[in-house]
């Protein structure tokens, strides 16, 4: 996997996967674009939620929607890590257990989610 990104003026980076496609980044905070820091909790929110969606709908649950609401908090020493990542997933549909939605949660974070897991 390759990916390729490029100054586009002051602080603003376009990014350009291997596959062609680009986002816009913005290293000033995010006034202009999402920052690459809010790019890291976007994609952990998408990466564990495919697992989510695919895990649940495997398990022959009825889910209409899924949300994932992100915190991240960073220290606040240099380099600003992220000290803690917090998910919480609201999962809505029809009978939908509440011991399947956990599951598919845990199995995210602990096995399948490469983006949590790096």
């Amino acid at each position: 996997m390759k990916a390729k990104v490029q100054w586009v003026s002051d602080e603003m980076f376009m990014g350009t996967s291997e596959s062609g496609h680009s986002i816009l980044m913005d290293a000033n905070g995010g006034n202009n674009a999402v920052s690459p820091l809010e790019n890291i909790l976007l994609s952990l929110g998408c990466c564990s939620s495919v697992d989510v969606v695919s895990i649940l709908e495997k398990s022959r649950q009825n889910i209409s929607d899924c949300i994932v609401e992100i915190n991240g908090t960073r220290v606040d020493t240099v380099p600003r890590v992220f000290s803690d990542i917090h998910l919480h997933f609201i999962i809505k549909g029809t009978g939908v257990s509440a011991k399947h939605v956990e599951r598919a949660v845990a199995l995210s974070a602990d096995k399948y989610c490469s983006v949590a897991l790096m």
